[in-house]
């Protein structure tokens, strides 16, 4: 990963095709809203269909909380399509196939020259893409527990939002 890619830094602004095909930025996906952005490899590992199963449980909450979830891969938007159609993810998927992200932003897993994936990775942002953390999930346990991913949601909401306590009565 990006030696930049810290806490308090700004996550770059990707523009890539989502999984319908329509070319989609970063920023707008997230709006005003904290973001979990999640790389991973591929629907063809097992490890990233347990995270995301996990991910499509939580999905509900996220939804309801004012927060939204981008996946990035270097998967063809109709094979991501096709992913998160059999997962039941409602969230976007963005498609990195011609890898124009995952050398600049150094993700790029390079035990699987198969593939050529993104090395699994997640971050929490604030709304104008601040970094709040990054997860390196090489290792399934060093990805986001959901209570790690909640906390993470809870202290990016209260900083953001004013109207985080209840007005006085």
């Amino acid at each position: 990963m990006r030696a930049d890619l810290v806490p308090g830094a700004t996550f770059p602004d990707l523009e890539l095709p989502d999984h319908a095909g329509n070319v989609r930025r970063l920023s707008d996906l997230g709006g005003a809203d904290p973001l979990v952005l999640t790389f991973y490899r591929g629907w063809w590992c097992p490890k990233e269909q347990a995270y995301f199963r996990r991910l499509v449980a939580f999905q509900d909450e996220v939804e309801v909380a004012y927060t939204r979830i981008v996946s990035v891969s270097v998967d063809s938007p109709e094979v991501e399509a096709a992913f998160r159609a059999g997962i039941g993810a409602r969230w976007t998927f963005l498609s990195d196939a011609e890898r124009r992200y995952q050398h600049e932003l150094e993700l790029l897993e390079t035990t699987d020259r198969t593939h050529d994936p993104y090395v699994p990775t997640v971050f929490t942002l604030f709304p104008e893409l601040r970094i709040h953390r990054a997860y390196n999930g090489y290792w399934f346990w060093g990805r986001p527990t959901l209570e790690e991913l909640r906390r993470d949601l809870r202290e990016i909401t209260r900083e953001i939002r004013s109207d985080w306590e209840p007005p006085p009565p």
